[in-house]
C-alpha cells in the first residue's frame, strides 16, 4: 500500500480566495478607508515631502458620469497614487464646473416643456434653480467617482459656483480690466441661434451635413477693364443665407481669371413626385452672357451650372491684381437702400482655387476673413441677423424671415434662391454639398458666424506688466503679446505625449482674440461699468475691491441684486455708467481655477510640480483657457506638465451614442465586474490615443486580472509563516534567486520610469509580463519543488521564500495605484486585519547591487535552452508518451561552448522541471527537436529511469534504495528524517 505523504509537503496555504467578488467587496473597502481616515493619514504622513499636485479639470455637473469621465478620473487617480508611492506629498482636490450653458440648457428645457419663456423669469430665481440642479449632480457624480476608487478630498471639493470661487473669478477678470487687456468690439463670433449666445471654440463640435450650394452672378457696373462691364462676376457659396448681407467681392491677386461668353445651358426635365407632371428646368442665363471666374475653376463651374463657353480665345484673361477698381452691384439691387450700394472688388490673401469660382462674396457680419478685409477698406458690419437667427424686421429683403440655419429656408427651392432666380442672379442651386459644419456641443444645432458687440481679451495687444520679463524665452521681446507669452509657456511646459505640444502651439498661433462674453444668465457676470458717453469701462481698484467683497458675501447673484451706486461709491454717478450684464465665458471660469484652488488651498500651495490631465479636446478648451488666463495675469503657465489622453470608443472604433446602441455605462461594468477591472482596462490601453472598449474587451481585462490574482495568491500561500529570521542575504542565494533579484531591480527601475513618464500602459504591461513570464511560467514553476519538498530550513527554500517576500512587497505596491481594492485585500491578508493600508506605503527601495547584467545575459541563454526543452516535452505530452515532464530525462545537445558554460553548476533538471537531464557539447543530432530562433540547441527525448518518489513525484533510480519502503528519493527521505 502506498504511503500518503501529502501532509509532509509544504503546500501553499492562504485564506485569500481565488474568486474575487469585487462588486461586493469594493464598497466595504471604501467604507473602511473612510472610517480609518486613510486619505487624511496619508496627508499627515507626507507633510513636508516633495509636493506634486494634479489639478483636477472640472467636469460639468449636469448628469451621470459616462465612460469618458471614468477614463479620465481613473487615469488621474493612478497618477496621484503612483506619485504618492514615490514618497511624495500628493493631495488631490476634485472639482466641478458649475456654470455655463450645459446646466442652463437643462433648466431651460424644463421651462420649454411648460411652454414658459426663460427670459420672463426673475434672473436670481433662475440662477437659484441652476445652482440647485448643479448641486444635485455634484452629489451624484461624487458617489460615482468614489465608487471607482478615486482617492481625494471628497468632503472639500472646489466648485466654481461657491461664493469664494465666484469672487475669485471676478477678481481675475478685473485684473485683465485694470491692466487694459479688455475691449468691447463688434466682431463675427460663433453664435448659436438656438441658445441665443456666443460660443467658444471648445463649445463647438463638427458634424457632416448636406448643404445647398449656389452660384450667384454679380453684374459688373464699373471696371478699368472695358470687357468686364456688363458681365457677371460669379461667386459660389454653401451658406446662401449670407447673400442678403453681401457688401463686397474678394479676389486673389495672383490668381488667373478669365471672362467667358457662354454658349448657353442645358435644359433638363424632372418628374414632380406630387403631380406626376414633367417639369422643365431651364438655365437661368442665355447664350451670350459673360461670366468672370478663375481659369482653374472654369470646368467645375460649368459642370455645376450645366453651361459651356464658346471657343477660345477667352473674351478676357488676366491676374486678380488687374481687377483693382472693379465694382459690381448686388443681384437684389432693385430693392434699393443697402442693396443699391456698389460692391467693390477687394484683394484677399485668403482666396484660393481649391473650390468655387475663385471669387468670394464678402459678408463682414458673418465671417472673420470677410470682417477683417472689409474693415481694412472702411466697410462696416450692419447687424442684419437677430439673436434668434432671423433677418431684422426692417431688413429690405427677407425682413422678419428665417431661421437662417433652417435647411428649408436656404434650400434650392427656398425663398432666398427663389428671389435670386427671379432677379436673374442665380446661376445654379443644388441641395447636395457634403461637408463638415460646426454645431453647438450642447443643443447639437448648427451655428453661424454673427457679428455682435462682445467683450474680448486681445491676443496681440498686451499691456500687462504682471510677469518677470527676465524669465521669458529668448526672442519674445521686451513687450510681449499674450500670444507670445502663451507660446513661450508652451515651450517651457512638458507635454505628454510630446506630439501634443505641436497641437496646442498651432492653436495658440492661429487663434483669434478671446471672446469672453456670453448672452446667458447662469455664471459669473462681467463686472464692469461702461461709461454711457465715452463707451470706456471704469478702471478703479477701489470699486473693484467692493465688487469682489460683495461677491465673497453673496456670490455672483450680488451683481444682479446690487445697489450699483453703493458699489461705485461717491466718486461716480450711476446715471453716467451702465452695469454690464453679460456672463463670462465658462472657459474663463475654469481657466482661472488655479487662482482659487492651487494657489489658495493650503494643501496645494507651492507645488514642486503641477500637472493637468484631460482629453485631447482640451487643447482648445481648458488647457488653453488656463494658459491664456495665467499668462495674462501672471506671465506664465499655471502648469509644469500636461498629459493628454484620448476618447473612449466602442469595440469597432466608433463614437459611443445612444442612437447606435453602443454606449457602455461604467456603473454597469463596476456592478458586474468591479472597479478594479475597469481600472485595469484603462492602464491596459494606449490611452494617449483613442481607446476601445466593448464587452469582449472587458472580459479580456477580467482574464488578465485573474492571472494577476493567481500570482498574488500563490505568493500569499507560499509565504505562510515566513518571518524575518528565515531571510537570507543575496550573497548566500543560489544563482537563480540572484537573477530574479536582478529582474526585480530592472522592474523597479521600469516602474519608476513609467511613473515619472505617466506611462501606465508601459508600467502595467511590464508588471503583467513579469508576473506571467518571469514568475508564473518560469521562477514559480521551477521553485515549486523546492518550496513544497525541501526542508524548511534548507538554503534553497529559504532563499526562494526570501525572494518571494521581496516580490510580494514589490508587486503589491507596484499594482496598488491600479488595483486599489485588490492590492489592499492582498496586503491585509498577509499583514493582518489591523495593519495600516497599503496606500500609506511607498515603492520599495531596491539595492543598486542587485543589478547584475552578467547574470541577466547568462540567464537569457539558459531560458532560451529551456524553451527548446519545454517544446520537445510538450510534443511527448500531447501524444501521451508522458503525462508529466518529471517522467522525462532529456538529452540536450549544445554546439556553443558559451551556452554550455552558462548552464555549468546549475541544477538543469530542476530548471527543465524534469527528473534528470544530460548536456552534451556537440552539434544537435539529425532528428532532434530544435527551434528556429535558438540555433545550436537540440533535444532528444528520453524517459527518466527508476521509480517515482511518492512525495516529490520525481522519477529517480535512488528511490528503490533510499528508504526501507522504497518509495522516497534521498532528498525526501532526509527531510522526513528517515536517513
Amino acid at each position: 500500500m502506498t504511503t500518503d505523504y501529502r501532509d509532509t509537503v509544504f503546500l501553499p496555504r492562504t485564506d485569500f480566495p481565488m474568486k474575487a467578488g469585487l462588486p461586493n467587496k469594493e464598497p466595504k473597502w471604501l467604507e473602511r478607508w473612510q472610517a480609518e481616515g486613510v486619505y487624511d493619514a496619508l496627508r499627515a504622513q507626507r507633510q513636508g515631502k516633495e509636493k506634486f499636485v494634479l489639478h483636477d479639470g472640472p467636469p460639468y455637473a449636469n448628469g451621470a458620469i459616462h465612460l469618458g469621465h471614468a477614463l479620465n478620473k481613473i487615469l488621474k487617480d493612478v497618477i496621484v497614487r503612483s506619485q504618492s508611492m514615490l514618497g511624495k506629498d500628493v493631495p488631490y482636490v476634485p472639482g466641478w464646473d458649475c456654470h455655463g450653458l450645459p446646466i442652463e440648457w437643462k433648466i431651460e428645457e424644463k421651462y420649454r416643456k411648460k411652454k414658459k419663456n426663460k427670459d420672463e423669469v426673475d434672473p436670481v430665481e433662475f440662477r437659484k434653480e441652476c445652482r440647485e440642479f448643479a448641486g444635485q449632480w455634484i452629489d451624484t457624480q461624487r458617489q460615482q467617482f468614489k465608487r471607482l476608487g478615486i482617492f481625494g478630498d471628497w468632503d472639500n471639493p472646489y466648485l466654481t459656483m461657491d461664493y469664494a470661487a465666484e469672487a475669485a473669478i471676478a477678481a481675475e477678470l478685473l485684473k485683465f480690466a485694470e491692466s487694459g487687456q479688455l475691449y468691447r468690439g463688434a466682431k463675427p463670433v460663433m453664435w448659436s441661434p438656438v441658445e441665443k449666445t456666443a460660443l467658444a471654440e471648445a463649445e463647438v463640435e463638427y458634424e457632416d451635413i448636406v448643404s445647398t450650394q449656389i452660384d450667384v452672378g454679380f453684374e459688373i457696373t464699373e471696371s478699368p477693364i472695358e470687357e468686364l462691364v456688363g458681365a457677371k462676376a460669379v461667386i459660389w457659396t454653401t451658406t446662401p443665407w449670407t447673400i442678403p448681407v453681401n457688401q463686397a467681392l474678394a479676389y486673389g491677386e495672383d490668381i488667373e481669371y478669365v471672362l467667358v461668353e457662354t454658349g448657353g445651358g442645358v435644359t433638363s426635365q424632372k418628374l414632380d413626385k406630387t403631380s406626376q407632371e414633367i417639369l422643365v428646368d431651364k438655365p437661368n442665363f442665355k447664350p451670350g452672357d459673360r461670366f468672370l471666374v478663375a481659369k482653374g475653376l472654369l470646368e467645375v463651374f460649368e459642370k455645376r451650372t450645366k453651361s459651356y463657353h464658346r471657343n477660345e480665345p477667352f473674351v478676357w484673361s488676366g491676374l486678380g491684381k488687374d481687377l483693382v477698381g472693379t465694382i459690381a452691384c448686388h443681384p437684389m439691387h432693385q430693392k434699393g437702400g443697402f442693396f443699391a450700394k456698389p460692391r467693390p472688388f477687394l484683394p484677399g490673401d485668403f482666396v484660393t482655387t481649391d473650390a468655387g469660382t475663385g471669387l468670394v462674396h464678402m459678408a463682414p457680419d458673418h465671417g472673420e476673413d470677410d470682417f477683417d478685409l472689409c474693415k481694412k477698406h472702411g466697410i462696416d458690419p450692419v447687424f442684419p441677423v437677430t439673436p434668434e437667427g432671423k433677418y431684422r424686421d426692417d431688413w429690405p429683403w427677407l425682413g422678419g424671415m428665417g431661421n437662417v440655419i433652417n435647411k428649408k429656408f436656404t434650400a434650392a427651392d427656398g425663398p432666398i434662391c427663389s428671389d435670386l432666380r427671379e432677379a436673374g442672379g442665380l446661376l445654379s442651386a443644388s441641395d447636395d454639398f457634403n461637408h463638415s459644419y460646426p454645431h453647438s456641443w450642447r443643443s447639437k444645432a448648427k451655428i453661424i458666424y454673427r457679428c455682435t458687440p462682445q467683450w474680448f481679451i486681445p491676443m496681440d495687444d498686451f499691456k500687462s506688466s504682471a510677469m518677470n520679463r527676465d524669465e521669458l524665452a529668448p526672442g519674445r521681446g521686451n513687450n510681449p503679446t499674450l500670444r507670445g507669452l502663451a507660446l513661450d509657456a508652451v515651450e517651457r511646459t512638458r507635454w505628454v505625449p510630446a506630439r501634443s505640444r505641436n497641437r496646442i502651439q498651432s492653436m495658440v498661433e492661429g487663434r483669434p482674440d478671446w471672446v469672453i462674453s456670453r448672452q446667458r444668465s447662469w455664471g459669473v457676470p462681467i463686472t464692469l461699468y461702461l461709461h454711457r458717453k465715452t463707451g470706456q469701462y471704469l478702471i478703479d481698484p477701489e470699486v473693484n475691491a467692493r465688487i469682489v467683497k460683495a461677491f465673497e458675501e453673496g456670490g455672483a447673484d450680488a451683481w444682479f441684486e446690487a445697489d450699483h451706486q453703493a458699489l461705485l461709491g461717491e466718486k461716480y454717478d450711476l446715471a453716467e455708467y451702465e452695469p454690464i450684464n453679460d456672463i463670462l465665458d465658462v472657459w474663463f471660469d475654469s481657466g482661472c481655477t488655479h487662482a482659487f484652488v492651487v494657489e489658495q488651498r493650503e494643501a496645494l500651495k507651492k507645488a514642486d510640480t503641477t500637472l493637468y490631465v484631460e482629453g485631447s479636446d482640451q487643447h482648445r478648451g481648458w488647457f488653453q483657457s488656463s494658459l491664456l488666463e495665467s499668462c495674462g495675469t501672471r506671465g506664465r503657465a499655471p502648469y509644469d506638465d500636461v498629459l493628454t489622453h484620448g476618447f473612449a470608443l466602442d469595440g469597432q472604433g466608433r463614437k459611443m451614442s445612444k442612437s447606435l446602441g453602443n454606449v457602455i455605462d461604467p456603473q454597469k461594468v463596476v456592478d458586474q465586474y468591479g472597479a478594479d477591472i475597469l481600472r485595469l482596462w484603462m492602464v491596459s490601453t494606449d490611452y494617449y490615443d483613442d481607446v476601445r472598449i466593448s464587452n469582449e474587451i472587458i472580459k479580456g481585462a477580467a482574464d488578465s486580472y485573474r492571472k494577476l490574482r493567481n500570482t498574488l495568491r500563490f505568493l500569499l500561500g507560499a509565504l505562510e509563516g515566513f518571518t524575518d529570521a528565515e531571510k537570507l542575504d543575496p550573497s548566500e542565494m543560489p544563482a537563480l534567486e540572484r537573477y530574479i533579484l536582478h529582474r526585480v531591480w530592472e522592474m523597479a527601475d521600469a516602474v519608476r520610469t513609467a511613473t515619472n513618464d505617466y506611462d501606465f500602459n508601459a508600467l502595467f504591461q511590464a508588471v503583467f509580463q513579469f508576473c506571467i513570464q518571469d514568475l508564473s511560467a518560469f521562477y514559480f514553476d521551477i521553485r515549486k519543488d523546492s518550496l513544497y519538498c525541501d526542508a524548511a530550513d534548507s538554503t534553497r527554500r529559504r532563499a526562494a521564500r526570501t525572494v518571494l517576500d521581496v516580490l510580494f512587497r514589490c508587486l503589491t505596491t507596484w499594482l496598488a495605484p491600479i488595483l486599489v481594492f485588490t492590492s489592499e485585500e492582498v496586503w491585509r491578508t498577509r499583514m493582518g486585519e489591523n495593519a495600516s493600508s497599503i496606500h500609506l506605503e511607498t515603492y520599495p527601495d531596491i539595492p543598486a547591487d542587485w543589478r547584475d547584467d552578467a547574470a541577466a545575459a547568462r540567464w537569457a541563454q539558459v531560458r532560451a535552452v529551456r524553451r527548446v526543452v519545454t517544446g520537445a516535452l510538450e510534443i511527448k505530452r500531447r501524444d501521451k508518451t508522458i503525462g508529466s515532464s518529471l517522467q522525462a530525462s532529456p538529452v540536450v545537445s549544445i554546439s556553443d561552448a558559451a551556452v554550455i558554460a552558462a548552464l555549468d553548476d546549475l541544477e538543469v533538471a530542476d530548471i527543465f522541471i524534469t527528473s534528470g537531464a544530460t548536456l552534451r557539447h556537440q552539434e544537435p543530432p539529425e532528428g532532434s527537436f530544435t527551434l528556429p530562433d535558438v540555433p545550436g540547441v537540440g533535444v532528444e527525448f528520453a524517459l527518466a529511469l527508476g521509480a517515482k518518489c511518492e512525495r516529490c513525484w520525481k522519477v529517480l533510480e535512488e528511490v528503490k534504495t533510499a528508504t526501507p519502503n522504497g518509495d522516497l528519493c534521498v532528498r525526501c527521505a532526509q527531510v522526513l528524517g528517515y536517513v
